[in-house]
């Protein structure tokens, strides 16, 4: 596995975890998902791109 691969899973499994689903998270909305989300995107363009 190279480095890009893992960072890529362990990123998934943050995001995963950044679901609201407890009560006392529900109103956070989409801001803990959507950081997250977007640094796995950034993430993906830089493992096809090669540069990682």
């Amino acid at each position: 596995m190279t480095l890009g691969t893992i960072l890529i899973i362990i990123l998934i499994l943050i995001l995963l975890g950044a679901i609201p689903a407890w009560p006392h998270s529900a109103g956070w909305g989409y801001g803990p998902s959507g950081i997250v989300g977007v640094i796995l995107v950034v993430l993906l363009i830089l493992v096809l791109m090669g540069r990682i």
